[in-house]
């Protein structure tokens, strides 16, 4: 059987490969979040921290702008003009650059309050403090100067509020930061507790799905090497061990069965060597036998003539027994014409009924194969007769023939004590049986017919008694 694509041990080491991978991917990307939020927070930290040294240096430029007021008006001439226009551009330049680094709008707001508050200040000054300090006008310049402190208090206190926001911002983003960092820091070593113990899972599973079905693979394989094909590897699983463990039983089976074929075909190789050897010589002197018994047994009376007639039944049998090794030795040369095998069987059981007080034989069905007649006939009348003496007087025996496109049966039943598990193993090898006298080469010389004809005899499952079937090809196929 051919496991499916992506199932069974593939399929389970892709999940573990698959698994540990994800893992790593995960980890891998869970880190680059953070490090990604890591930075882009610490240059939010960076950019509100260079707010916080813009706003204290526009603070400290507004203190330096109204320091050259204070000390115009204090000297009472305009030799701090120069320095003051020098403050006055760092102070406009600083609020553009404020401006652009403001993000929210209270913030854009107290940018423009500071630009406005030094813009009247600096308009302050030029109109009305400058004029009054030549003409030597105390007084006025006096109520100007508050006017210029008004203005630099109110652009003093906005870059205050400024300077706090940038420096709780700034805080606020370092323990973001830290956070962050720290969150980076548990999902770390949470991946690094996982992945061992996802390793250890994986090679848990590896283990059982691989490396223990190997084990046991090896370990069948190296039985049925060393001979022992009674060996059955226990991998009973849906993927490749197991498909590959049933090719191994199978490959088991073959190889037995191949053995026992073997050892059967020298057992009958040398049962016609032995048969080749001695059948003359045997024959012969048989032959003489018989024919002197039979020539005395005419002549003879009494108790002499019966045991003439035994040492006659005697001899009968020893032929019988050599022409059955001539029939295993010798190659089987098999005709092929239309053989009716209901014919041939009425006429078996026919013979048998006249010969012999046996259990009425029932026959059923038709089928003709082509064959060779007369040897089929002595198969058939092997299966019938020992049917008969299986059943015995009381028994019964059914004959069914059945033919299909391919095959033709011919199943023989008797209602007799059948065998057990030990006889059928042995039930079609020469010299085996369980009669009393029996030779045990009927059913031996039958299944080589039966495979000459390119066929075989085989025991079909009975409830009682025996059942056993010839099974024919129509189209002839001989061994």
């Amino acid at each position: 059987m051919r496991p499916r694509a992506w199932s069974g041990t593939g399929r389970r080491l892709f999940a573990a490969f698959g698994a540990i991978i994800a893992l790593y991917v995960v980890a891998a990307g869970v880190a680059l979040y953070h490090l990604v939020d890591i930075e882009r927070g610490l240059a939010r930290t960076r950019a509100r921290v260079d707010a916080l040294q813009l706003a204290l240096e526009l603070s400290s430029a507004v203190r330096d702008q109204y320091a050259h007021v204070a000390h115009t008006i204090i000297i009472g001439d305009d030799t701090h003009l120069g320095m003051y226009d020098e403050a006055k551009q760092q102070t406009a330049a600083l609020t553009a650059q404020m401006a652009a680094v403001a993000v929210a709008d209270d913030e854009r707001a107290w940018v423009a309050d500071i630009d406005r508050a030094t813009r009247e200040l600096d308009q302050t000054f030029r109109e009305r403090v400058v004029p009054a300090v030549l003409a030597g006008d105390a007084a006025s310049a006096q109520r100007e100067h508050q006017r210029v402190l008004t203005a630099m208090g109110r652009a003093q206190a906005r870059t205050d509020r400024l300077a706090r926001r940038f420096s709780e911002s700034v805080t606020a983003l370092e323990a973001l930061v830290a956070q962050t960092e720290r969150r980076a820091l548990w999902w770390g070593v949470g991946f690094l507790l996982i992945a061992p113990a996802l390793a250890v899972a994986a090679g848990i599973l590896i283990g059982r799905s691989v490396a223990r079905p190997i084990a046991r693979l090896r370990t069948g394989a190296a039985r049925i090497a060393g001979g022992d094909l009674d060996t059955r590897i226990a991998v009973d699983t849906a993927d490749e061990f197991g498909a590959l463990a049933q090719q191994f039983n199978a490959m088991a089976t073959a190889l037995k069965l191949h053995q026992h074929e073997r050892v059967q075909s020298e057992r009958l190789a040398g049962i016609g060597r032995l048969a080749a050897g001695v059948a003359h010589e045997i024959n012969n002197p048989l032959g003489v036998i018989l024919g002197y018994a039979k020539l005395l047994g005419k002549q003879a009376e009494g108790g002499l003539a019966d045991d003439l007639r035994v040492i006659e039944a005697e001899t009968l049998r020893c032929k019988e027994i050599v022409d059955g090794l001539l029939d295993l030795a010798r190659p089987i040369r098999l005709a092929a014409e239309p053989v009716d095998l209901r014919e041939l069987t009425d006429d078996v059981v026919a013979r048998l009924a006249v010969a012999e007080a046996a259990a009425p034989v029932q026959v059923e069905g038709q089928a003709v194969v082509p064959g060779d007649g007369p040897r089929l006939r002595q198969v058939i009348f092997n299966l019938i007769k020992n049917a008969i003496e299986a059943a015995g007087p009381t028994g019964r025996v059914d004959v069914r023939l059945t033919e299909t496109a391919a095959e033709v049966v011919v199943a023989v039943h008797d209602t007799g004590a059948g065998f057990d598990a030990a006889a059928r193993e042995h039930l079609f090898e020469p010299f085996f049986t369980t009669k009393p006298r029996g030779t045990g080469l009927g059913l031996a010389v039958s299944q080589a017919i039966a495979r000459g004809h390119g066929g075989e005899l085989e025991l079909a499952p009975a409830a009682a008694g025996t059942r056993v079937a010839l099974r024919l090809p129509r189209a002839r196929e001989a061994a």
